[in-house]
């Protein structure tokens, strides 16, 4: 089974990469492969922050390499405050939460305009894969700009009422529905979203059990 990992900062899967034996490979300046043929067949790709580096990389890698499953893994805010700083979850409904148009104080979304889509789903779910180890399902939006502000706050949740934001999610489901890929996207909760406080962020933790349930999970497959 190949699997590709898509991340968008090598630091958030650095633990995996060096659990694996993982080593930079020459084919590209951001793709990494296994070092040791002993281990699954699992390679990195790390994007970039962003949507459109996001996008960019997997239209680029895609096309030209064959995966049985593509994984966004990755940290991220949380509005939902009964989800716990390190938990680990998967993502099942995301969306483009500032793709549309203002008119005055009201957001109109890019469906209500006509041009496009806003949501977008993974191509597949752990369940698909594996019965054997499950997260909690949640819903997410993908920002250019993660929310600091009380007032913004309030206005996401009372329009799209999202559990989580990241700035990569929906890119990457749009990016593998185009490309007809399976794919899933897994986060751990690295802070509340809330005014800016790096204080009381818990990123070591999330990262920590990302990669740990990452490798549990490439040990499954």
């Amino acid at each position: 089974m190949r699997i590709l990992i898509v991340v968008a900062t090598q630091p958030e899967v650095e633990p995996l990469m060096q659990a694996l034996g993982m080593q930079k490979s020459d084919e590209a300046d951001n793709l990494f492969m296994p070092r040791h043929t002993s281990v699954a067949n699992c390679s990195v790709l790390v994007t970039g922050a962003g949507m459109v580096p996001t996008a960019f990389a997997l239209g680029r890698h895609l096309p030209h390499n064959v995966y049985n499953l593509v994984i966004n893994l990755g940290i991220g805010g949380s509005f939902d405050r009964n989800i716990q700083l390190g938990d680990v979850v998967e993502i099942t409904k995301d969306t483009f939460a500032e793709l549309g148009a203002e008119d005055d104080t009201r957001f109109i979304n890019i469906e209500q305009l006509g041009l496009g889509a806003s949501i977008f789903n993974p191509t597949s779910s752990l369940g698909h894969f594996t019965q054997k180890i499950a997260l909690p399902k949640v819903s997410s939006i993908t920002v250019n700009t993660v929310h600091g502000n009380e007032g913004t706050i309030a206005g996401v949740i009372d329009r799209v009422n999202p559990q989580l934001e990241s700035m990569e999610g929906a890119a990457f489901f749009y990016a593998c529905r185009e490309l007809k890929v399976p794919c899933v996207q897994i986060r751990a909760v690295s802070n509340y979203v809330e005014k800016r406080n790096r204080d009381n962020w818990k990123i070591g933790l999330a990262v920590k059990n990302l990669n740990t349930f990452a490798l549990e999970l490439i040990r499954q497959l």
